[in-house]
């Protein structure tokens, strides 16, 4: 159990983290490594491509179906993906009721005292990072996930998710073993991003670990309920893939404890790469146009 990494993906909704993280596993997976996925999104799709299927059936469901979770086996929310992946997803309740983060506490909880942690090398939180909510902080706070990646773009929102992810890490960083591991650029071909990654991360105190380049065939794959590690093993973007798994397997005891910047901070970056400056040209023409 010593070896156990415990690692998680955090970053803003609708980044790509989800098929990063996914891809990245799938790499590890094939580089031998034992991999168990927690998904601990409400959207419960954070195991989808590896178990081919729409949305694996989760932990929250299958015990209001029982009765409570302790009426469930492993076998029942456990299901074996791509690569001999485990996967589980915590899942969340309805829509504007109760609370999205016990699931994962929950979840968590049941796992852990049912060996689900037990022969594997690496277990990988999948989380909601945009939300600043007390139960999905709970990998960071409880001192579960020892590695956050952050998975973000060249848009201000997703640095601002980053950074504040950052400051949740930092929060617990010294009560627990939590350490920021770098950052994943998930490209989206906005002005300046490779730039503004870098800097961005110079700034938490890490490292950009990869940026991802932007390609169609990732959008194929998931069509087809696929990584592109097994979609198109032998594509450019499953070797992208395979680089950033390899540097997150030699990244272990590599993170650090981050500092967070102000949102002025933050507008400052943007301003100091033209990238605010080209927003407020493209307005003013457009107020021009429609006067």
């Amino acid at each position: 159990m010593s070896s156990l990494r415990q690692i998680a993906f955090y970053g803003k909704g609708g980044i790509g983290k989800s098929t990063t993280s996914q891809n990245t596993l799938a790499a590890l997976a094939e580089m031998g490594q034992k991999i168990l996925i927690v998904g601990c999104d409400p959207k419960a799709d954070s195991t989808r491509l590896i178990l081919h299927a729409k949305a694996q059936d989760t932990i929250l469901s299958l015990a209001a179906e029982a009765g409570s979770v302790e009426d469930l086996e492993l076998e029942d929310v456990m299901k074996i993906g791509f690569r001999d992946i485990r996967c589980v997803e915590s899942g969340g309740p309805e829509p504007g009721v109760g609370c999205a983060g016990r699931g994962v506490i929950t979840s968590i909880n049941f796992l852990e005292e049912n060996g689900a942690y037990e022969g594997v090398d690496y277990v990988s939180y999948d989380v909601l990072g945009d939300v600043v909510c007390g139960g999905f902080a709970m990998p960071i706070r409880e001192n579960k996930a020892q590695e956050i990646y952050i998975v973000m773009s060249g848009e201000m929102m997703a640095m601002y998710a980053a950074n504040n992810i950052s400051k949740g890490i930092l929060k617990y960083a010294n009560s627990g073993g939590v350490r920021l591991g770098g950052l994943v650029c998930n490209e989206r071909k906005t002005d300046k991003e490779l730039e503004l990654a870098e800097s961005l991360a110079k700034k938490l105190g890490t490292t950009l670990i990869h940026f991802v380049p932007r390609d169609n065939i990732v959008q194929h794959a998931e069509l087809r309920r696929m990584t592109v590690i097994e979609y198109a093993p032998d594509s450019a973007q499953a070797g992208q893939y395979r680089m950033l798994a390899e540097k997150v397997h030699a990244n272990k005891g590599q993170g650090i404890i981050p500092t967070p910047i102000t949102m002025d901070e933050l507008e400052d970056l943007l301003m100091e790469h033209g990238v605010m400056a080209q927003v407020d040209e493209s307005q003013v023409g457009k107020a021009a146009t429609a006067a």
